[in-house]
């Protein structure tokens, strides 16, 4: 990206230590960042009244377009215009120290109301009750300027910020793959039993009968983003009555935002609206994950909340899953090293697992196209993470931590958007016959890569123990 402002600049130089870290820190960088990236000018491929809208209005399995129906649809979008307002963009960076413990934080917030982005006040156990959720509605974001109708958490109709969460598209699977594991410590199901996937009703989004053991569809629903894995375990999680709980869980757990609502029992699809995570929510869930000594933070209820919400051994699975993430094309774009176009990111390695003889990278048949050996040996993070897109939705969450000789660093970052892939750069050049298109506008890795730098030069500063 563009050299950072001034006011950055300073920022990055006069990071205070652990002890004494301010989440208006890194908010404050954030916010910056994101003005200056000018996310309001990228290009909308289905801008209102345009056939691309009216096809994409109305669609219940949010998640069931494939890259190629997309890429069908807005090929015939001859004349795409610039986005008719602000993005919506919510943005977290959760800082750990070397054990995993979080120690400071930045949540901004940017939309119509808040075109120059909003810094989220959190309280010590980096939780807010400072902002109204309301749920994402795909014709109220052109209709009511971006502001949402239906509260997610109740009891905020007072709080001084206003927001409409972005719809996190298959970063949801972070919430499904999280259920599933819970059933699993608690001794009702194992990843090695076999599941046959039987749906009462088919849909578009989830297929038809498979069998497979869990632990293969829990796999390839993060690591390949695979729809039709994430059906069966939605389903799974309904015939094991486990969905509400789990819903519960999360407000126990003081991640009000995260609901995995309106899914259907009969085949595990209805992905829509209902289902919400912010950001900070999310970072905090993936804390967790990533494992906290100790209590993390005290829930809303005054309860401690632990790492050991998750067993060890599933905490385990769970991080190697988001290892071998074979998307690494949003906040990282490392699957299309070399290119020109997008810009570098996040500068992770991509996982062996997908990388092929000759370096390039494909992912269940959809070919990046580049060789990513030379990034693989410049890398200086791993990223184990999730990304999700349709249309209107772009996001990516994920905990980075240092290679071993590299500058250290180690945080958790999520952005969740409106910034799907009807959004474009004016200067995105043409997909090669062949070649997976460029899902998400660069401007997102340049937010990466600037964060990343960011942490580098804070985690250096500071007595991180």
């Amino acid at each position: 990206m563009a050299a950072l402002s001034a006011a950055s600049v300073l920022l990055c130089a006069a990071v205070p230590s652990a002890q004494a870290a301010d989440t208006g820190e890194v908010a404050a960088f954030l916010q910056d960042a994101m003005n200056e990236l000018r996310f309001e000018q990228v290009l909308d491929l289905a801008p209102p009244a345009s056939p691309q809208a009216r096809t994409l209005a109305g669609v219940v399995d949010k998640d069931a377009q494939t890259a190629a129906d997309y890429a069908r649809l807005f090929a015939a979008a001859v004349d795409p215009k610039p986005i008719v307002q602000q993005p919506q963009l919510d943005v977290t960076v959760l800082e750990l120290d070397r054990r995993g413990r979080p120690v400071s934080s930045g949540t901004v917030l940017m939309s119509p109301q808040y075109p120059n982005g909003i810094a989220v006040p959190v309280d010590q156990n980096f939780h807010t009750d400072q902002v109204r959720y309301r749920q994402w509605d795909d014709a109220g974001w052109y209709a009511n300027q971006g502001k949402g109708t239906i509260d997610i958490v109740p009891g905020r109709e007072n709080a001084p910020i206003d927001f409409m969460l972005p719809y996190p598209a298959s970063v949801l699977k972070l919430m499904v793959t999280f259920g599933v594991l819970r059933l699993v410590d608690k001794g009702e199901i194992k990843l090695d039993d076999t599941y046959a996937y039987q749906p009462t009703t088919l849909s578009s989004l989830c297929g038809g009968p498979t069998s497979n053991t869990i632990g293969a569809y829990m796999d390839a629903s993060i690591t390949s983003s695979s729809n039709a894995g994430t059906c069966a375990l939605v389903k799974l999680l309904h015939d094991r009555g486990a969905v509400d709980e789990l819903n519960q869980t999360f407000q126990d757990l003081g991640l009000e935002t995260m609901q995995l609502k309106n899914t259907n029992p009969a085949n595990g699809g209805r992905w829509s609206n209902p289902v919400t995570m912010s950001s900070l929510d999310t970072a905090k869930l993936l804390a967790l994950v990533n494992g906290v000594p100790g209590t993390a933070w005290t829930a809303p209820n005054g309860k401690p909340v632990t790492g050991e919400v998750l067993s060890a051994t599933s905490r385990q699975v769970f991080k190697k899953l988001l290892d071998e993430q074979g998307f690494n094309d949003m906040l990282s774009t490392t699957n299309r090293c070399g290119s020109t176009y997008p810009a570098a990111g996040i500068p992770q390695r991509v996982n062996s697992r997908w990388v092929a003889a000759d370096g390039t990278v494909t992912v269940e048949g959809l070919k990046f196209g580049q060789d990513v050996r030379p990034c693989n040996k410049q890398a200086q993070v791993t990223f184990g993470h999730k990304t999700g897109w349709v249309g209107n939705s772009g996001a990516d969450a994920g905990i980075v931590r240092s290679l071993p000789g590299k500058a250290g660093r180690h945080y958790v970052v999520v952005a969740i958007t409106n910034l799907g892939t009807q959004y474009v750069d004016a200067n995105r050049p043409a997909t090669e016959p062949g070649i997976y298109p460029v899902a998400f506008t660069e401007k997102l890795a340049k937010l990466g890569a600037a964060i990343d730098r960011y942490e580098a030069a804070w985690y250096a500063r500071r007595n991180v123990k």
